[in-house]
């Protein structure tokens, strides 16, 4: 049993209370998952330039220096903004291939949580108000976001286990359920040129869509495959730089609530996780529909 909630603006407005209406969202879902928590904000872009969101077990020796070590090895300029076992390293898009490889070298102890030119990803082991609390996510604005509240079934409570998993630039997944067929879909997809931190297999699912995307699918078609390929039962809630996408397998097992008003479109494993929603007494509120696929882009 775990807790997901994501929100899509359609108002830039908001914009700003983005961090501050996810947290409050990831909080109420705390007793469906007090094992660890994450978060994944997407932000307007800077023109050409992507972000690396990295984390430490040990921040004080890892991150000293970071971006200037960091810098030299790519050859170009790196910032670097702390928090508390993360940090946020910025420099030019055209780098973030190159800044991934070199991190490996520079700090091999140090994970990456997520890259692109939007997304950031915070996760941690503990309860969601500590974890949101330690990187202020409740002061972040952004266009988008989704959120997880763990409670571990069948691997370890790490912060590499938890949620979003993030595979590809500017992508990731939440997931609540559990996939029979993970390990022969992680098989095909290392054949395929995609890699693997965990043994996780809501990783899997996030590495899915990848490769489904790398091969040309939009968001909605590549979120389509999984009714098909993936066995299990499941609710996927996807982030794109564009976009944002909740799928649940054929039978529907795992609870899930969907609102839709004019500035925003609400995600919650419960409704109680969208109680404090501006106009949520107005929203179209509904239950996805098993094995069908549902996807707003900017």
């Amino acid at each position: 049993m775990c807790g997901i909630v994501g929100l899509f603006l359609k108002d830039p407005s908001l914009e700003p209370q983005l961090g501050a209406m996810l947290t409050d969202m990831l909080i109420t879902m705390t007793d469906r998952g007090p094992d660890s928590a994450g978060i994944a904000i997407y932000s307007r872009p800077n023109p050409g330039e992507a972000k690396l969101t990295v984390q430490s077990a040990n921040p004080a020796i890892d991150f000293a220096n970071l971006d200037a070590d960091l810098g030299r090895a790519i050859g170009a300029d790196v910032t670097a903004v702390l928090k508390n076992t993360h940090a946020v390293l910025t420099l030019a898009a055209d780098k973030l291939d190159a800044a991934r490889a070199a991190l490996a070298e520079v700090r091999p102890d140090v994970r990456i949580m997520s890259g692109g030119e939007e997304i950031e990803i915070y996760k941690e082991v503990g309860l969601p108000g500590d974890v949101v609390r330690r990187f202020g996510i409740d002061a972040m604005a952004g266009t988008h976001g989704i959120g997880h509240t763990r409670m571990a079934t069948e691997s370890a409570v790490t912060t590499m286990g938890a949620h979003p998993f993030s595979t590809g630039a500017d992508q990731c997944l939440v997931h609540n359920g559990s996939l029979s067929n993970h390990n022969s879909v992680r098989r095909v997809l290392k054949r395929a040129g995609m890699r693997f931190e965990t043994e996780n297999d809501t990783e899997v699912a996030a590495a899915f869509l990848t490769h489904k995307m790398n091969e040309g699918a939009n968001l909605g078609a590549a979120m389509e495959a999984t009714l098909t390929d993936l066995d299990g039962f499941f609710t996927f809630v996807v982030g794109t730089r564009n976009g944002f996408g909740v799928v649940r397998d054929p039978i529907a097992c795992k609870p899930a609530v969907m609102a839709e008003t004019d500035q925003y479109v609400a995600f919650g494993s419960e409704y109680r996780a969208m109680v404090n929603l501006p106009g949520i007494d107005q929203a179209r509120v509904w239950e996805p529909e098993p094995a069908t696929v549902y996807f707003w882009e900017h």
